[in-house]
């Protein structure tokens, strides 16, 4: 590259000095062997000294993107444990609940059949205790009809005797009456 630039430095001085002339497209070759000169000088202290802190600059932020996308991608394959840890989470929870909702649906149920047995049982108690309370109350009303019997009886007996001594009469009217007492 060098070699093709001096090439057409010396070709612009060997041109120069054909022509006498000096237009606006004329080449002055000592004005140009100065420019390559200068530039040449240029390119050298520029590689010695700018070109090696340029390149480590341009090398560490290469770097730095490299490990920016690698430390990027990590996070990227993170958040797609996460996700799927999340939606695992999401589907033991959901399922957790489902299984809540079955007990608390099985629980109400059964809830609610022991306080209808108890109900049913509660009312049958109720029944057997008025039944029994009926059944002792007719025993005694009717022990109380009795003794009201065998007091009329009674009174009427003492009236037949004082009005009448005939025992054998007497015995005839209270059987009857006794026996109509106890078919009632």
């Amino acid at each position: 590259m060098i070699a093709n630039i001096l090439f057409a430095v010396v070709a612009l001085i060997v041109s120069e000095g054909e022509s006498a002339e000096g237009g606006l497209l004329s080449v002055n070759g000592g004005l140009a062997f100065w420019t390559v000169v200068t530039f040449l000088l240029l390119v050298l202290l520029l590689s010695k000294f700018a070109w090696k802190p340029i390149l480590s600059v341009l090398k560490q932020r290469e770097d730095a993107i490299k490990d920016s996308l690698e430390q990027a991608d990590k996070a990227k394959e993170e958040a797609k444990k996460i996700l799927a840890e999340n939606q695992n989470n999401l589907a033991k929870a959901e399922e957790e609940s489902k299984k809540i909702i079955e007990q608390s649906r099985q629980f109400a149920e059964n809830l609610k059949e022991q306080i209808l047995k108890e109900s049913k049982e509660q009312a049958q108690k109720l029944i057997a205790d008025a039944a029994e309370e009926i059944e002792r109350k007719k025993n005694t009303a009717f022990d109380e009809l009795k003794n009201q019997i065998a007091d009329i009886s009674i009174k009427a007996a003492e009236k037949i005797l004082k009005e009448n001594l005939d025992a054998e009469k007497n015995k005839k009217l209270v059987d009857k009456y006794i026996s109509d007492i106890s078919k009632n």
